[in-house]
């Protein structure tokens, strides 16, 4: 029983459980409105044809079970079932597998914890002055360690490696033991500054251009000297999913022309909690902007390069939210890039800023201290690492389909009329060998 109920909890079957139905059930859906609308306007001389069959189909519907309308319906649904079993078993078999990206044992505590410890000195800079900040020096290490030191310790699942003519993504996962799963890109915008890509997410005005999903947005405070801002959205959702709240505390640091914007959610006591929209208070989504080389090979540093990471605990399955990122991130991804483009049009010189890209513009000068890795070190090592991983997975030899092929000829030829006659047919050339 141990066995069993460690498979049904592991998060590869749920997931693929999920995909069974959001693929199988629609298809049968479609069938059966299909077969009713077919039956409705059927001709007339079909009615004669049954007439003249009516004999044959008592056969079928006194035959043995193998033959039963329910039997062919129930091995239609296991043949598209079957189908799926391939994906569970590599998933199963990969999670056995997994490679962290230095090659290093995998961690088994959760991000929080792991950087605490990394950093724990954090602590020891924030003043007393800080302690009243909404966001502080330690979310700014926080980001630091999932971008660039916790690289290391941290096993990152490649998701995406998509491109179009003037922008390229990557993204990565991280799921914890305890906590939302963590998402990490690398995004590359051709022909852009960082000072643009910088506003341009920080613009609240602008953003529903972009962002269908932001329906209402406030700026509840903000600090002229830091930069600081507390901001309200909130943000539509499926028909089947109420809407949700987020109250963001944001801020920016500067160190020369790379930008650490950070955002996460924050307490606010001023505007309580209600029912709906539904509030979420476990919110971390930041990133690191800086210039970068063009893939066009001058030597220019005409790029703008976005590394994000993102979590938040929206309150639903985290088998459900992983499906929803994984079949809308390129979608959203898509819609980021044209927004940004219809943003460098609106920003023609004379063109008056929105306040919130003027507050943009007020970050915090950073002197680093922290040990950085470089960012292209830690693509060429995710590369490397996930080409061992398919070459691995391409030359071992995949025994579970055999046993399960094995056992799906037995059970199927045993299930049925037909397959009783085949084995009895093969057992009588048995005996007389």
């Amino acid at each position: 029983m141990d066995i069993f109920t460690d498979f049904f909890n592991k998060p590869s079957v749920a997931e693929t459980f999920v995909d069974i139905l959001l693929c199988a059930v629609p298809i049968w859906v479609a069938v059966m409105i299909g077969l009713l609308i077919g039956w409705s306007w059927r001709p007339r001389w079909t009615g004669l044809v049954y007439l003249g069959f009516r004999s044959k189909l008592r056969f079928l519907l006194t035959a043995p079970p193998g033959f039963g309308a329910r039997r062919i319906w129930l091995a239609f649904t296991a043949l598209s079932v079957f189908s799926v079993c391939r994906t569970l078993w590599s998933r199963l078999g990969s999670s056995s597998k997994k490679l962290s990206v230095s090659g290093s044992a995998p961690s088994s505590k959760p991000v929080g914890e792991e950087e605490e410890e990394s950093f724990s000195r954090a602590s020891d800079k924030i003043t007393e002055k800080e302690q009243d900040v909404v966001v502080t020096e330690k979310d700014l290490e926080h980001l630091l360690y999932l971008l660039e030191a916790g690289n290391a310790n941290l096993e990152w699942q490649s998701m995406m490696d998509k491109s179009t003519p003037n922008m390229s993504y990557q993204a990565w996962r991280h799921e914890p033991d305890t906590g939302p799963v963590v998402y990490r890109s690398r995004t590359v915008f051709e022909d852009a500054t960082p000072d643009i890509v910088r506003d341009f997410f920080w613009d609240d005005e602008f953003r529903p251009k972009w962002d269908p999903m932001l329906a209402y947005f406030k700026t509840l405070e903000e600090d002229p000297k830091t930069g600081t801002t507390i901001v309200h959205w909130i943000k539509k959702f499926p028909f089947f999913c109420s809407d949700r709240e987020y109250i963001i505390g944001r801020r920016i640091w500067e160190s020369g022309k790379k930008y650490y914007a950070v955002t996460k959610g924050v307490p606010y006591q001023a505007l309580p909690k209600r029912d709906k929209p539904r509030r979420v208070e476990v919110y971390f989504s930041s990133w690191i902007i800086k210039a970068v080389e063009s893939r066009k090979g001058d030597g220019q540093l005409s790029a703008c390069e976005v590394s994000l990471v993102h979590y938040e605990d929206m309150g639903i399955p985290k088998d459900v939210a992983k499906l929803g990122v994984r079949h809308g991130m390129w979608g959203a991804v898509k819609k980021l890039n044209s927004g940004l483009r219809a943003y460098q049009s609106a920003r023609k010189p004379g063109t008056s800023l929105s306040r919130s890209a003027q507050i943009a513009s007020i970050t915090t000068k950073l002197n680093m201290d922290l040990v950085e890795t470089s960012g292209a070190e830690e693509e060429e090592r995710g590369r490397a690492v996930e080409t061992a991983r398919k070459q691995k997975d391409q030359f071992s030899v995949d025994w579970k389909w055999i046993v399960v092929g094995g056992v799906a000829l037995a059970c199927g030829l045993h299930s049925s009329a037909i397959g009783k006659a085949l084995m009895v047919g093969a057992g009588q050339r048995l005996a007389r060998r």
